[in-house]
């Protein structure tokens, strides 16, 4: 798992000392680099790939030790419990997720995205669409292959469960 516990808080804590507040409307907090701008475009490729509808497509930005929290759903980990848990949505919904980013921290080979979202879900064996808003929060890893993947996805509705 990387010891992803002791980094995050250590990644967290120095970012708490180094970063700025974010302007208003902006999505990076701290430094810029080279590095930031190809970290901020794993938030394009992910968005991307939800969009795609193509479960080998959304596979290949997720890490092989990814964690999805879902509220109202038991924890993923891993690759390959995340793998059916994608497919059944997949074949079970036409999906298409706005996901705009509130905030982003990149530090070294980790970054980190605070996004809303809004997903429209239309069922393909017909019925009404499904609309959901809600928040998340996304960790990236820089990989040794050199590309940003998820590695944690966590997110859940902005209102009461109906």
């Amino acid at each position: 798992m990387r010891g992803l516990p002791g980094l995050l808080v250590i990644v967290l804590f120095a970012v708490g000392c180094t970063a700025q507040a974010p302007e208003q409307g902006s999505s990076v907090v701290g430094r810029t680099s080279a590095s930031d701008s190809s970290a901020h475009q794993a938030h394009e490729a992910y968005v991307t790939a939800i969009n795609s509808n193509n479960l080998d497509t959304l596979l290949g930005v997720l890490t092989d030790d990814v964690v999805f929290l879902s509220a109202h759903e038991a924890p993923m980990v891993g690759k390959a419990a995340v793998r059916p848990w994608l497919e059944a949505y997949l074949k079970a919904y036409k999906t298409h997720w706005d996901k705009p980013v509130q905030e982003f921290i990149v530090n070294g080979d980790w970054a980190i995205e605070r996004y809303s979202y809004t997903s429209t879900d239309t069922p393909i064996g017909g019925g009404d669409v499904v609309t959901d808003t809600g928040w998340g929060l996304v960790l990236y890893h820089h990989d040794a292959d050199g590309k940003w993947r998820v590695a944690r996805d966590a997110w859940g509705p902005d209102h009461p469960a109906k």
